[in-house]
C-alpha cells in the first residue's frame, strides 16, 4: 500500500555547470542559464510504502511525516536560492532532478525511523512546473 503527501515551496535556481562556457550554458539550459536566477512553486510528493500497523490502522504517523516534511524539506528550500543557500547544490546544478535525488536523500532515514522498519519511502515526485515533473525512487 501507498501514501503520499504533499508540499509546496517556492525557490530559485540558476541552471549553469561551471565547468561549460557561456555558449554551452545557454545552448543546454536555455533560458534558465540566466546568471541572475528564475523561481518556481515547486510541488513535492512523497510516497510512503508499507502496511497498516493492525493497531492504529496507519503505515505511519501523518503527524510525524509532516514534521519530517518541514524540517527536512520546507526549512532548507521555502524562498532560498538554491545555488547559494543549500549546500547540495554548492557544486551541482539545481535541476529538477538533482532536488529530487537531494531531498530523497534528506527524507529517508527519518521516514525508516519513525516507522521503525515497517514501511519505506518508495517514491519522491517533483513538480517544477504544472508541466515538468521528475519521480525519483532511490538508487538501485
Amino acid at each position: 500500500m501507498l501514501i503520499s503527501k504533499k508540499v509546496e515551496f517556492s525557490a530559485a535556481h540558476i541552471c549553469r555547470a561551471p565547468g561549460l562556457s557561456e555558449e554551452e550554458n545557454r545552448r543546454i539550459y536555455g533560458e534558465a542559464a540566466n546568471p541572475h536566477g528564475h523561481g518556481h512553486n515547486y510541488v513535492v510528493e512523497v510516497a510512503i510504502e508499507g502496511e497498516p500497523d493492525p493497531v492504529t490502522g496507519m503505515i505511519l504517523d501523518l503527524k510525524e511525516l509532516k514534521q519530517i516534511l518541514e524540517d527536512r524539506i520546507l526549512s532548507v528550500y521555502d524562498h532560498r536560492l538554491l545555488n547559494r543557500e543549500v549546500e547540495a547544490f554548492e557544486h551541482r546544478v539545481p535541476t529538477v532532478e538533482n532536488i529530487a535525488i537531494d531531498i530523497w536523500r534528506r527524507i529517508c532515514q527519518p521516514v525508516a525511523s519513525v516507522t521503525r522498519g515497517r514501511a519505506r519511502l518508495f517514491s519522491v515526485r517533483v513538480h517544477e512546473t504544472s508541466d515538468l515533473v521528475v519521480e525519483y525512487r532511490g538508487a538501485e
